[in-house]
């Protein structure tokens, strides 16, 4: 049997007016694919790290960003995904990004020329991610 692809989920965060909050996008004209967390698979012989790095600049335009933990990847999905999943904690380095922006997916993968509006949230119990099936963030709490 091969090897499954991998693949990251990445959780940004940062800390605001004494709480935590999370980095999500929707996808602009398409309100069914949901709020997400930036993610995509490796290239061939790609580290997490540098999978990692190079989907954030891709889908958020972030460049500087410091790894904060691994998470434990969690929720409904996870025993029916195609790919080898791994899922971690980031922080902004350097200049915070805006509240909420737009960036057009640049790369060659499948969202490519995609719009998505990235915005802030209060990181809670409850957070509709991925129509409610991930619960990874949980472990942010």
């Amino acid at each position: 049997m091969a090897a499954r692809r991998a693949r990251v989920l990445v959780y940004v965060t940062r800390e605001r007016e004494g709480r935590k909050e999370l980095l999500v996008f929707d996808q602009v004209g398409d309100p069914e694919a949901g709020t997400q967390v930036p993610a995509g698979r490796l290239e061939p012989r790609e580290s997490l790290q540098e999978g990692l790095r190079r989907e954030l600049h891709e889908e958020a335009g972030l460049r500087q960003v410091r790894v904060v933990r691994e998470l434990q990847v969690s929720g409904d999905w996870v025993a029916e995904s195609p790919y080898d999943d791994h899922a971690f904690e980031v922080c902004i380095e350097g200049e915070e990004p805006p509240d909420t922006w737009d960036h057009e997916v640049h790369g060659d993968g499948d969202d490519a020329g995609l719009v998505f509006a990235y915005r802030w949230v209060p990181l809670r119990p409850g957070l509709h991610l991925w129509s409610r099936l991930d619960t990874t963030y949980e472990g942010l709490l």
